[in-house]
């Protein structure tokens, strides 16, 4: 296996420290979704995605396996480069179709974490043995432009995590992307899709409380990277949908007037009774919107699926 190496530990530092520091300074104050995604919480959020509640893992696996056929047809792709990586299971089924139909040559995964793409890229090499497996380690916000060329590829950006990103990170994400790929090339791109706003918040809100544990693992990241004191148990965890963005938000609130020490930054943030740290945006998405996303990117929606429910969507896309 190759590995690139866009990002290393010094680097991943730097960005937590800039993050943190500008997050928790602002007002109203906010911190990224990807300081969640430690060993615990990378193991975290697999326990949500087998929620019963927690339907668009699921509803974008039945998606994918409808569908890898056809978008293996269409593309005729020798690279899948997936973006977002993780451990890769589910981009198994269209590592199958695509082998099926006897163009694959190459997997590219892309991630920031190094460990879970070493292991996802020694497992796909094992299962895969004719297939060439170049991983590389970076951040989908700044690295693009560096990403593998050659062949005809199929970008795969799924679980529905471009809904991570706010609209005018969207609008940079897509259109840097855009300006990588040639006329051959392809997005293959989940969305999760707007819905009753109950079920949504039943979602990212779960009984169990699996999801809160989730959202205060930033908090215990927080703590071990940046020598910080805040107590977990002085938070509670928010779902909260907003309508008029359409997305989701998931928030910290303090249960108490309270300051966090962040010995690391030389950094004392005051908290009071009832404020609340935004944490993670999941925005819903309709099919017009992705439309005229991808086009303000200058590339053209090709095709659309989704689930029998119409939770899920997956678009195939290219340069216009």
């Amino acid at each position: 296996m190759r590995l690139d190496r866009h990002l290393g530990p010094s680097a991943m530092r730097e960005a937590l420290e800039a993050d943190v520091r500008a997050g928790l300074t602002a007002a109203p104050k906010a911190l990224p979704p990807k300081w969640f995604y430690d060993a615990r919480g990378s193991a975290l959020f697999d326990e949500i995605t087998r929620l019963e509640d927690y339907y668009p893992t699921r509803c974008e696996r039945a998606v994918l396996a409808e569908q890898a056929g056809t978008v293996a047809e269409h593309t005729r792709a020798d690279t899948l480069l997936e973006l977002g990586s993780g451990t890769s299971e589910k981009t198994r089924l269209l590592l199958d179709a695509l082998r099926g139909a006897g163009t694959l040559r190459r997997f590219v995964p892309f991630d920031v974490d190094e460990s879970v793409l070493t292991l996802a890229g020694k497992q796909v090499g094992e299962e895969y043995p004719d297939v060439e497996v170049h991983a590389v380690v970076g951040d989908f916000e700044r690295h693009l432009p560096l990403l593998p060329t050659g062949g005809r590829r199929l970008v795969a950006f799924l679980g529905g995590t471009i809904g991570n990103l706010l609209p005018e990170q969207r609008t940079r994400f897509l259109a840097t992307l855009a300006s990588t790929l040639t006329g051959d090339d392809a997005l293959l791109l989940g969305t999760d899709l707007v819905k009753d706003p109950a079920r949504l918040i039943a979602a990212y809100d779960d009984p169990s409380g699996v999801t809160a544990e989730f959202n205060k693992n930033v908090l215990t990241v927080i703590n071990r990277e940046l020598d910080g004191d805040a107590d977990l148990d002085s938070f509670e965890h928010l779902a909260v949908w907003d309508a008029q963005n359409e997305w989701i938000e998931m928030r910290l609130r303090s249960l108490r007037d309270q300051v966090l020490h962040l010995r690391a930054l030389d950094l004392r943030v005051r908290l009071a009774e009832g404020e609340q740290v935004r944490t993670e945006v999941s925005a819903k998405f309709r099919r017009e919107g992705v439309a005229a996303e991808l086009a303000a990117a200058g590339l053209s929606l090709r095709q659309w699926w989704t689930d029998a429910g119409g939770d899920f969507a997956l678009s195939l896309s290219g340069r216009t």
